[in-house]
């Protein structure tokens, strides 16, 4: 690496939502200009105005910041620096590297019959390139081609994909401004990424063979060529290209998913780049160990097991205070009523025990639901067939041990099951299952001791009163 400050960009066009395969080129960028000490920039390709949104830049935007890629300076629009890019054909059209083209659609479609005939690919045949405008047909507005070079070879030095080499007989002279003046994306991205200053340029590797054209436009502009680094496609696990089957979806779909977004960060980085076996990367050791020597140049495959797995760590690692106030919003979905203080707080005491078991925020909030329910709990299929005649029997002897308990911790109200199990003549989980189905109104939870722990001795006895009938007079006591 030179003295020289790495400059990196992400251009998406703002036709949809941000898709995934973007989200790991934005992080590819992002994680490189970090860890050179440079800058990174973000630009929406907008010239194609019928169909660029702004709702679809909302998105992109949104979905950057969700997935904590921040960029320097303001996002820059490419429509809105569209008379820049026409100047610069205009500028190349008075050196003699580019020319107006007059042909006409009927010629265009002739000339692309004549080469599939010849079993040649479709190019432009340069009529227009060496005639006289003066020749030109009244009333027609051209289009302005690049005089491309027609001998020798473009030789690309790809930091991912290695040496690359076409011959310049293989490139046409591709258009530049279309018939009304627009510019158009083979101008505006060279132009941009000029007066950006960017020094590097990642991106997937189906625009390799736009940069083939592109060096002789940074070339005919007096202009340095950037390090072009072109990083494989992402396939699905069977190794098709990758579509929605697959998990091809844009990042929003992910939160609503519930992932958190430095597992889509760690996993979006694995996709295609590696140090050694490391699997779970943190956002500080990828900014210190990324370089584009890491990048591989097969196909990444996306597997949403192990995007799964991955979150599934991050969920269990992350702060619980944090998980509380992404899951509410998805319980008040659940219960159909607001999250009060007393919910929020057995929500926070409870993490420790429902972390483990969730592998997306949509599962926690389901693990997590019934301590922000208010009484009676709806009972699940499986919960109410555990609760027999003989079980409700059992809560009620249980009821009368805990409503007399000195003090009220999972240790104790463990103690007190078994007990009450012994003295009843039944295995612990005899007891213990139905008071799970009692107190959490389903059959999967937390170890059910911690969670009596949680809800607290009024919470948990008014539960149990409410299955075994008991009432709430003797045995719905205070804390």
């Amino acid at each position: 690496m030179t003295d020289q400050t790495v400059i990196t960009r992400f251009a998406p066009s703002p036709t949809g939502f941000l898709h995934i395969g973007g989200a790991r080129t934005a992080l590819f960028n992002w994680l490189f200009a970090r860890h050179c000490g440079g800058r990174f920039h973000l630009r929406i390709e907008d010239t194609d105005r019928e169909r660029s949104t702004q709702a679809a830049v909302d998105a992109i935007v949104d979905g950057m910041r969700w997935l904590g890629l921040d960029w320097d300076g303001e996002a820059v629009s490419q429509f809105d620096r569209r008379q820049t890019h026409a100047d610069a054909a205009r500028r190349l059209i008075a050196a003699g590297k580019a020319y107006p083209c007059y042909a006409s659609k009927e010629e265009l479609e002739a000339m692309r019959q004549a080469a599939r005939a010849d079993g040649r690919p479709p190019r432009y045949d340069g009529r227009w390139r060496d005639r006289d405008p003066a020749e030109a047909p009244a009333g027609v507005a051209p289009v302005v081609r690049f005089k491309a070079p027609r001998d020798g070879e473009t030789v690309i030095d790809d930091a991912v994909q290695g040496r690359v080499t076409v011959t310049n007989d293989q490139l046409d002279d591709m258009v530049l401004l279309r018939a009304d003046g627009t510019p158009t994306y083979m101008l505006s991205v060279v132009i941009d990424d000029i007066d950006m200053g960017v020094t590097h340029v990642i991106r997937g590797d189906d625009h390799l063979t736009n940069a083939f054209r592109q060096t002789h436009l940074y070339h005919a502009l007096d202009a340095a060529v950037p390090v072009f680094a072109h990083i494989p496609l992402i396939h699905g696990s069977d190794g098709a290209k990758l579509s929605k089957r697959h998990g091809a979806l844009g990042v929003e779909a992910y939160r609503e998913m519930g992932y958190l977004p430095e597992a889509v960060r760690n996993y979006l980085l694995r996709l295609g780049w590696g140090h050694g076996d490391a699997e779970v990367i943190s956002t500080d050791q990828a900014i210190e160990w990324f370089d584009l020597d890491g990048c591989g140049k097969a196909a990444a495959r996306f597997d949403v097991a192990k995007l799964q797995s991955l979150n599934a760590h991050y969920i269990k690692e992350a702060d619980p205070a944090r998980l509380v106030d992404a899951i509410v919003p998805r319980i008040e979905a659940i219960v159909g009523r607001p999250v009060d203080r007393t919910g929020r707080d057995r929500l926070l005491r409870g993490m420790d025990g429902l972390k483990p078991r969730a592998k997306t925020l949509v599962e926690l909030a389901e693990l997590g639901a019934f301590y922000a329910r208010s009484r009676p709990l709806p009972l699940d299929d499986k919960a109410e067939k555990l609760l027999s005649d003989a079980a409700r029997g059992y809560l009620l002897s249980l009821s009368r041990e805990l409503v007399a308990l000195p003090d009220w911790n999972e240790q104790v109200v463990d103690a007190t099951c078994r007990a009450v199990a012994e003295s009843v003549g039944v295995k612990l989980g005899t007891l213990a299952q139905p008071l799970r189905a009692a107190l959490t109104g389903t059959t999967v939870s937390p170890g059910i001791f911690e969670v009596a722990s949680v809800l607290g001795r009024q919470e948990t006895l008014g539960r149990l009163a409410d299955v075994t009938g008991g009432g709430a007079g003797g045995l719905d006591q205070g804390r």
